[in-house]
């Protein structure tokens, strides 16, 4: 960021904890589709990363004045949200968490054949590409915490081993060795059981109606799909560190909008008594 964004970030700053409306929807706005993002692909669901990202939105509103520029304010938010989904316990993962090995074995042992048709004349290519984006997004839920946490940060928005690291609390290198491990096991994974990210024989037009059974897409609710993966990465360096050789296998990493539900709730907050809460902080 060069001299002159700096002063108009710290001009933003100053308005919005001042209590300017528009300067506190100009910052979050900002900031928004990273903190969903990042929520979505810690969390798992759309419905409890849109309540994270409510809760992560309202603590970068509240500490705003405690920002002082010794950072970026991108790597400042983050740092906010990482620290608040690591330990985050209420999304349903945490009660049900998940594990490569029982991903294998449902792959393996699943039996889609007996399964009837529940697509409810909804399109199978469009149920697919809902499974397919659903499951790629799940599937991160089989890394513990910090491990998922590492993956994302350096595989979907692409952070510099010296960012993370300062994010993490870890050192760059601890940082560029355990994002190796974790995408190497990842990339493992993906080329023994997945059809459409590796080499395995999981095709997700195959599963559709299994998913449905299991609850995992819901036909009247494509959440994924509806939300739309966006061509252009929401990126905090402008490359990534080429640090091994599987970032095409990672091509479902791209970045969400955010949901209308989310926007509301900013919307809401910020015609509400939040605006005083942040002046008063």
């Amino acid at each position: 960021m060069n001299t002159k964004e700096n002063q108009e970030l710290s001009v933003l700053i100053e308005q919005a904890t001042a209590g300017d409306r528009a300067a506190l929807e100009t910052l979050l706005t900002g900031v928004q589709d990273l903190v969903f993002n990042l929520s979505l692909r810690m969390l798992g669901t759309f419905h409890d990363a849109e309540d994270a990202s409510q809760d992560i939105l309202l603590k970068v509103m509240t500490h705003l004045s405690s920002f002082k520029g010794e950072s970026s304010f991108t790597t400042w938010v983050f740092r906010i949200a990482v620290n608040h989904l690591k330990d985050y316990k209420k999304h349903m993962f945490a009660q049900f968490p998940l594990s490569f090995e029982f991903y294998g074995d449902d792959i393996r042992n699943g039996k889609i054949q007996d399964v009837p048709d529940l697509t409810q004349n909804v399109e199978r290519a469009i149920l697919a590409e809902e499974l397919k984006l659903s499951c790629t997004n799940v599937m991160l839920q089989c890394l513990d915490p910090e491990s998922r946490c590492i993956f994302i940060l350096g595989t979907m928005f692409r952070v510099d081993s010296r960012i993370a690291g300062d994010i993490l609390g870890i050192t760059p290198e601890a940082y560029r060795q355990r994002l190796s491990r974790v995408r190497k096991k990842m990339a493992d994974f993906l080329s023994e059981y997945c059809g459409e990210y590796g080499k395995g024989t999981c095709r997700c037009a195959n599963r559709v109606n299994y998913a449905i059974q299991n609850h995992r897409i819901a036909p009247d609710r494509l959440d994924f799909t509806a939300a739309r993966p966006s061509d252009t990465a929401v990126e905090v360096t402008a490359a990534m560190e080429e640090i091994d050789g599987y970032s095409q296998q990672f091509s479902f990493c791209r970045a969400y909008q955010s949901t209308e539900r989310l926007k509301k709730m900013i919307r809401d907050f910020l015609n509400g008594p939040a605006l005083s809460t942040v002046a008063d902080a």
